[in-house]
């Protein structure tokens, strides 16, 4: 078998007596890193420490993933004009977080007959929120429902500290020049 030492380091092409020996030797454990070469590639480490470390990247790749959040408003056809404000407001607030929102019109009755309504109405939402967000997912009529997927232009951002704005506007803004 090819033997790669705990650094990294080619051994070289040893028989699997003397490698158990060199572990032994070492107080580490041999791996079998890849079966299928030929001749079989096998390394020295701590297998004990190399579990753990795996399991730390392992874990701090799950934390700087990016958790994707749908958030869902409903609207009726026949809304009015406070509350169509209200929910644009909650829209609004959801995107300008980061999140997506997934915007759902439900028809009921004689609604069912005039789907453009509902159409008109997701469009004028789109335009109102356009600064802070997209339509990811068009009008789509789904049984009683008409949805729309809307995702934020970009990343949410985070509240500037307040002695950070004081300084800066102090920086920026240059000197008096004197009279005279």
């Amino acid at each position: 078998m090819r033997l790669v030492g705990p650094n990294g380091e080619q051994v070289g092409i040893v028989r699997i007596e003397d490698a158990l020996r060199l572990a032994r030797e070492a107080d580490l454990d041999l791996v079998e890193v890849a079966a299928q070469a030929r001749p079989p590639v096998c390394k020295l480490m701590d297998y004990g420490k190399f579990k753990y470390e795996s399991a730390q990247k392992a874990r701090e790749s799950r934390r700087n993933q990016q958790q994707t959040v749908i958030k869902e408003q409903k609207l009726r056809p026949k809304i009015d004009p406070h509350d169509y404000e209200t929910k644009k407001g909650h829209v609004t607030r959801f995107l300008g977080q980061g999140h997506k929102v997934k915007v759902t019109i439900m028809f009921r009755g004689r609604e069912q007959s005039r789907p453009e309504l509902g159409f008109r109405l997701l469009q004028r939402l789109a335009e109102d929120v356009g600064e802070l967000g997209y339509v990811e997912a068009t009008p789509k009529q789904d049984g009683r429902n008409m949805t729309m997927v809307l995702a934020p232009n970009k990343k949410p951002q985070k509240a500037p500290r307040a002695g950070s704005d004081a300084q800066q506007e102090v920086q920026q803004e240059p000197a008096p020049e004197p009279a005279g």
